[in-house]
């Protein structure tokens, strides 16, 4: 039984946040998931980019939204000195910066983690990137299209008339995750010596690591997996298939799976035994001449007819859901996966964090307006009311 009162394992924990689109703000949002104190720093009058990606949550940036609840916004600008001096005075109290500005930004403004280092020791210093701080790509833009296509995702991802991009921001979410897991594992080292650190992550690296699966079946000069649309590569029948009324998708890992399919699902046991089908390989390369078999089976079957029959044999198989059967999708409404947070729209739903603990409930805090924290920051850091209302006034914040 979880309690919303329970300590968090971060609670004790500041982040300073220079970020921006998703990759870090999906980093420390996660964070904040565990109790941190996340101060995101944005430019005044403007903010994170990504508040203005659309405007399909009642006004205010889908992207934004899911990557910035439970943070504080503080107003900064970071050109002027008096934004500089505010900054340190922030990382004077904070245990982790994370940062994911253009190559260069944070050396140019005397923020290099050797300055960081000598002036904050036990600072965890978190630089994420789409190349890595050095290397004949260090300057290149990357969005998150442009490492998708050089990570090779592109190369195996579509169909054969050509590559399809992912639906979401694959690597901009991978780089995310590994800051986020590299940044706990870096608090642990901590914990241990006292000193701080720095981690360095590549868009592009974290993506190639998920490559790893394509590149090694491509290994030493082979030929690369085929684009298979939403099908397997490599293992048949595995994808979607028409049924009578719809699609349904379906998935089999071994011939014992293989023989129960073809003897309860489509009722054809002697298949299991034709030398065309009787191992994934031969299946894999004969998969134009099954898809035809198949198919013709499930016509005559309306989708739930043929998971009903998928089930019974122990096949797995799923619906092809749109976004509106996620909103409402059984499994997540029985597990009670959604709740409401606040925002400057008002409540909006939220899906809990996928790793539920059962010592605590994670945070679940609004979603900031632009500066919204600013003046109480400042007051929180010293400044008096003349001061924050000259910030104010000349631009600082």
């Amino acid at each position: 039984m979880t309690s919303d009162t329970a300590s968090r394992p971060l609670d004790s924990i500041t982040v300073v946040s220079l970020e921006h689109a998703i990759a870090a703000p999906f980093c420390t949002r996660q964070l904040a998931d565990l109790g941190a104190r996340v101060i995101k720093i944005e430019r005044p009058g403007v903010g994170d980019f990504a508040r203005a990606y659309d405007q399909r949550v009642r006004g205010l940036s889908s992207h934004f939204v899911w990557t910035n609840r439970s943070k504080e916004s503080l107003t900064l600008n970071l050109k002027a000195d008096a934004g500089l001096a505010i900054l340190h005075k922030l990382l004077n109290e904070a245990d982790i910066l994370v940062q994911n500005l253009a190559p260069g930004a944070m050396d140019r403004m005397g923020l290099s983690y050797k300055a960081l280092n000598e002036r904050y020791p036990s600072l965890i210093v978190c630089d994420i990137s789409g190349y890595g701080e050095d290397g004949p790509y260090r300057d290149r833009k990357a969005y998150d299209l442009m490492i998708q296509s050089e990570s090779g995702f592109l190369s195996v991802t579509g169909s054969a008339d050509g590559p399809a991009k992912a639906g979401c921001s694959i690597s901009d979410i991978a780089a995310g995750m590994y800051a986020y897991s590299s940044i706990l594992a870096a608090l642990i080292q901590r914990g241990k010596t006292g000193a701080g650190s720095r981690i360095d992550v590549s868009m592009l690296e974290s993506t190639v690591e998920w490559m790893n699966y394509p590149l090694y079946y491509a290994f030493d000069g082979a030929p690369p997996p085929d684009r298979a649309g939403a099908a397997h590569a490599t293992i048949y029948p595995y994808g979607p298939f028409p049924t009578g009324d719809g699609v349904v998708m379906l998935g089999l890992q071994n011939e014992r799976e293989w023989q129960a399919f073809c003897d309860k699902v489509i009722q054809q046991p002697d298949m299991a035994k034709d030398p065309r089908f009787n191992a994934n390989a031969k299946r894999s390369a004969a998969r134009d001449e099954l898809k035809h078999i198949i198919s013709k089976a499930f016509a005559r079957m309306t989708t739930v007819d043929v998971r009903e029959r998928l089930d019974a044999a122990g096949i797995a198989n799923a619906k092809v859901n749109t976004m509106q059967d996620v909103w409402a999708h059984p499994q997540l409404k029985a597990r009670q996966r959604w709740v409401e947070i606040g925002s400057p729209a008002g409540h909006l739903p939220a899906l809990l964090p996928p790793a539920s603990n059962n010592t605590y409930s994670p945070r679940m805090d609004p979603v900031p307006g632009l500066g919204q924290h600013t003046n109480a920051i400042l007051k929180q850091l010293g400044y008096g009311e003349k001061a924050i209302e000259e910030f104010h006034q000349n631009g600082t914040v």
